[in-house]
């Protein structure tokens, strides 16, 4: 593995054409009274390291930096650094597009905020519309097959909370007993499949989904390591499958 920010131009180029290039993202906005506003990138950022140390060394992969802004406008009541819908699609696309003209032709993004989750989707399928290379996106914590035992993620609640203890607990404040009342609706539709917006919703609730206070780092640990396998498992599967894009050289 190699990362982008510490390779000279020339490295660059050089293990371009045979590398996956792994573009992680996440978002700067609330989570709640507890958690810091740059938990998503973070925890996106962690898993990622977790996950390359379980893909075999002979799976090229070029690591960029992590973006640490995304689609977080129903944040904004509280605060949030945020890009619009209509901002987020084409940035995503000329750090892909830029990416490509730099030689790489397989590309992954690492997504670590729900609220990127379509625009990435739409940035995937422009780019392999665009470009002659393969494009892969994944939620890192959306990976894998679905665990009984897994509560659904929420923002703030229960999941980043244990995530965050077992990875920065020095950054998780004091935890308070915050009733979110009603579940929110676009966390918990009221028909299976059906997408429901409702403005003022996450204020409304707090700002988080679910209550935090049963969080603990051992979960959180656990937690790291089941995500971090799926996604390692996602590169690997990635790479088998776009051999025809891999141009044998200098590796990672």
């Amino acid at each position: 593995m190699a990362a982008l920010a510490d390779l000279t131009r020339t490295e660059a180029r050089s293990v371009a054409p045979q590398a996956i290039a792994v573009l992680p993202i996440g978002a700067t906005e609330q989570h709640a009274e507890h958690l810091p506003m740059g938990t998503d990138a973070m925890l996106v950022g962690a898993v990622l390291t977790a996950a390359l140390d379980e893909v075999p060394a002979d799976v090229p992969i070029v690591r960029t930096p992590t973006l640490p802004y995304g689609s977080s406008e129903h944040h904004l009541f509280s605060a949030a650094m945020s890009l619009r819908p209509t901002t987020l699609l084409p940035v995503l696309t000329d750090l892909l597009r830029s990416l490509v003209v730099t030689g790489f032709r397989r590309l992954m993004i690492v997504n670590g905020h729900g609220g990127n989750d379509e625009i990435m989707r739409l940035a995937v399928k422009q780019t392999a519309l665009e470009h002659p290379v393969a494009v892969a996106a994944a939620s890192y914590w959306a990976l894998g097959a679905p665990d009984a035992a897994t509560r659904v993620p929420g923002h703030a609640g229960w999941f980043e909370t244990s995530l965050m203890l077992a990875y920065r607990p020095d950054l998780v404040r004091e935890r308070r007993s915050v009733p979110v009342g009603d579940p929110p609706v676009f966390d918990r539709p009221p028909w299976p499949g059906l997408v429901v917006e409702k403005h003022g919703e996450w204020a409304r609730v707090g700002g988080l989904t679910d209550p935090a206070t049963d969080a603990d780092p051992d979960t959180g640990r656990d937690l790291l390591s089941r995500r971090a396998s799926a996604l390692a498992g996602a590169i690997v599967a990635f790479d088998a499958a776009t051999t025809e894009f891999r141009t044998e050289g200098t590796t990672a």
